[in-house]
């Protein structure tokens, strides 16, 4: 258990299969992307995810960013029709960088493309963090400033209609369960609602560089947003099973944020861009895929009681090996 810690457990649940019969239900052009209702894919993954809060300086001084340690996991999963399952393990020879202090954390992923819908729910919840960059505030320069009592949790919910899925496949860049054998493409548009929280017991801004932050009393920093964006995806495929994804959405994002401490409580409501982006590239034929995949997000909030803005970044790397077994009837259609 010291050597391999389960500290990270993402779940990617598709809930909106509607019986547990092997048809999919849903009509779309197979001289685009192919379906393989009954297969069993099963996946191994290497894993690398980030996540943290950049605090805005008052006077163009050096920013500082608060991350948790311990990112990188090798995962196994399956996806059976639409309901995948993926769990990620976080072995300490991975992530041997104790300089960095220790941090606990627990993720929950859940991403589902139901026909012409892309939805992602993602949370992540972090105890004990150090600042980027080295020797920040540190004692000497070859050093992190490290604090075991500050928590960075996240919360999001993003919700896109994809309009022209009969010809575009999320799933064929993302779970490994469709092969889309045409580029096409589609817009994208629909909203999202997040919440961050950055908590410590004393105040977050360390007291060396207290003097370049007006944010220097504050002990939590919280933001909750929803907004509303347009985007587009398009898979760019070669010669049936080569293919390379990218899908970028824009949002305008209403804020409301604030910092609260022994002595200071103020709150802002303000509006604000996202982003939101998803990539992948790799192989796809019948039973095999080898691809890797990069998801991520990237908000921005005004300080309450400065005016430059904090910046929340989050995402995470794979590297995927899968393998489609048909365990029904029914070949790709």
């Amino acid at each position: 258990m010291k050597h391999c810690l389960p500290l990270i457990v993402v779940f990617t649940v598709g809930l909106w299969q509607k019986s547990y019969t092997q048809k999919i239900k849903h009509s779309h052009d197979t001289s685009y992307y192919a379906v393989y209702p009954g297969s069993l894919v099963l996946r191994m993954y290497y894993t690398q995810k980030y996540s943290g809060i950049e605090f805005p300086s008052a006077d163009n001084s050096t920013e500082f960013k608060y991350k948790p340690n311990a990112n990188q996991g090798i995962g196994l999963g399956f996806t059976y029709n639409y309901f995948s399952l993926n769990i990620a393990f976080v072995p300490s020879f991975m992530n041997n960088n104790e300089d960095k202090g220790k941090s606990k954390g627990f993720g929950l992923q859940l991403h589902g493309y139901p026909h012409k819908w892309a939805v992602d729910i993602v949370t992540g919840f972090n105890q004990g963090c150090y600042i980027d960059p080295q020797g920040y505030a540190a004692p000497h320069s070859d050093a992190y400033y490290y604090r075991p009592d500050v928590d960075l949790n996240f919360a999001g919910l993003a919700l896109y209609r994809v309009p022209n899925g009969d010809k575009f496949s999320y799933h064929a860049a993302m779970t490994q369960n469709e092969w889309q054998k045409k580029s096409c493409g589609s817009l994208l548009y629909g909203g999202q609602a997040y919440y961050t929280k950055l908590k410590g017991d004393s105040n977050l801004v360390p007291k060396e560089v207290a003097g370049s932050f007006n944010e220097s009393a504050a002990t939590d920093v919280h933001v909750f947003g929803i907004g509303a964006g347009v985007g587009y995806a398009y898979t760019l495929v070669a010669a049936k099973r080569f293919f390379l994804m990218g899908s970028l959405i824009l949002n305008a994002n209403l804020n409301f944020s604030g910092e609260s401490g022994d002595s200071i409580s103020v709150n802002r409501t303000t509006l604000n861009p996202g982003s939101i982006f998803k990539t992948s590239v790799g192989y796809n034929g019948e039973k095999w895929n080898i691809s890797a995949n990069w998801t991520g997000l990237s908000l921005s909030f005004p300080s309450a009681s400065a005016e430059e803005n904090y910046k929340v970044p989050a995402g995470n790397f794979r590297f995927i090996i899968a393998r489609r077994l048909m365990v029904g009837k029914h070949g790709g259609q």
